[in-house]
């Protein structure tokens, strides 16, 4: 029988909301719970750190489909 890391849990459902809300596809009841428990700087790291890879990997998409038209 193996015990769940807790602060595995909470670091992979921080992820999990990051990403959930940054795609537009968060639950009430998630965003209810992040709200209600969750460190908001994390959040706020999380998200920037998100938004800055999403605009990366779009620039590095459209500079191949440029590259190769």
């Amino acid at each position: 029988m193996t015990k769940n890391n807790p602060k595995k849990n909470k670091i992979g459902s921080l992820i999990k909301s990051i990403l959930a809300a940054g795609i537009g596809v968060q639950s009430d009841k998630n965003r209810e719970e992040d709200f209600a428990g969750g460190n908001p700087l994390a959040f706020i790291i999380g998200g920037f750190i998100f938004t800055i890879l999403f605009i990366l990997s779009v620039a590095v998409v459209v500079g191949l489909v440029l590259s190769n038209a």
